[in-house]
């Protein structure tokens, strides 16, 4: 069968593992990297967004249901831009995104919280994936110019002398392009990539939805990763728990900083590990947006340059306190006991140093 190649899910991550230990505490209090989780308030709250951080919401919200008993956050994984859009209708609590709030955002978000400012939160980040289907070919080498060409459609064989370039071989087979059909903060920070490190190649811009003009859409990171584990030929761009959940391969990435050493940077723990120590936060006071331009042309050796952080949109200071009150312990629950083991199923939880201002912003929260 064409799908044993499929590798399994724990091979596309290196050896290696960014684990925080964690202990319990008696009652609904719970210790993690000094997190301490304070229950209270609105027994249910809801959220919905981002499809790259849904499997990571999974932990996140049995953490909150574990310490603290009778409540419950609902989590609808519908992309981050509809995640958006329902947080600043008032439809949900907060909205889980993979690119911080616009500027002409801010306002509307500012009257949504009753006149109060609205804060980007990153929680974990995530490497993206570029995932493939091609029959008998469990290893490929791509590079940001190669990519930005197959995802605006002039480059459209596997067989291109770009690729073969890079491949000892490849068979002769079209390219099938998949896009997320939905607006999407993968989308945008893969497009942010492109753009950055192609040389030139993407012009096509970047944004929530895709700009390539090739391909078939397909909404969420599941529903993509489910199309190239079905479509011979396919490729695209996924976060890495949903490539790790279809058994997918992943394309190795040179950068500047493998050209120099003749290796590929292969998606891990450690090499994301590396590209995520050169975030830094831009926003201002409690709003902990982060810059990620360093990310996509590392010149370090093994530093893997696609990785998007994902945010908890919030209110600094909710029209309802009940509501602000079970927000906090749902955040509080996810910067502690939520994050353990998140690097097992395709995400980097959040260094001590994030962990730390996030957690304080967390507490400001009213």
């Amino acid at each position: 069968m064409k799908h044993k190649r499929l590798v399994a899910a724990a091979s596309l991550l290196a050896a290696g593992s960014i684990v925080l230990s964690g202990c319990e505490v008696p009652h609904t209090s719970m210790a993690y990297a000094s997190e301490v989780v304070n229950c209270g308030g609105k027994a249910t709250i809801n959220a919905s967004g981002s499809t790259a951080q849904a499997n990571a919401m999974k932990s996140f919200v049995s953490a909150y249901a574990k310490a603290c008993p009778g409540h419950t956050l609902n989590y609808t994984p519908n992309g981050s831009g509809q995640g958006i859009s329902d947080f600043l209708a008032g439809k949900t609590d907060f909205a889980g995104s993979d690119t911080p709030l616009s500027a002409d955002q801010y306002p509307e978000a500012k009257q949504r919280c009753g006149g109060n400012d609205a804060w980007d939160l990153p929680v974990v980040f995530g490497p993206l994936a570029i995932t493939y289907n091609l029959y008998n070919a469990d290893f490929l080498v791509l590079d940001a110019e190669t990519l930005a060409r197959i995802f605006n459609g002039s480059i459209k064989r596997w067989d291109d002398p770009a690729i073969t370039a890079l491949n000892a071989s490849m068979p002769p087979e079209d390219i099938k392009v998949v896009y997320r059909s939905d607006k999407s903060g993968s989308t945008a920070n893969f497009q942010a990539y492109l753009q950055a490190a192609s040389g030139g190649a993407w012009t096509q811009g970047t944004g929530k939805e895709f700009k390539g003009g090739v391909g078939t859409g397909a909404k969420g990171n599941d529903g993509t990763s489910a199309m190239v584990k079905n479509t011979e030929g396919a490729i695209t761009y996924n976060e890495l728990s949903f490539a790790m959940d279809e058994g997918l391969y992943a394309a190795e990435i040179k950068t500047p900083g493998s050209r120099k050493s003749r290796r590929p940077v292969r998606i891990g723990t450690d090499s994301v590990g590396k590209t995520i120590a050169g975030a830094k936060i831009v926003g201002k006071g409690n709003d902990l947006v982060l810059d990620l331009s360093s990310f996509y042309t590392p010149t370090e050796d093994d530093v893997y340059p696609i990785v998007l952080a994902t945010y908890e949109i919030v209110c600094s200071k909710y029209p309802d306190p009940q509501v602000a009150q079970a927000v906090k312990a749902a955040l509080q629950a996810t910067l502690g006991p939520g994050q353990i083991d998140l690097d097992k199923h395709g995400y980097i939880p959040l260094p001590p140093d994030f962990q730390s201002r996030v957690s304080s912003a967390v507490a400001a929260i009213s």
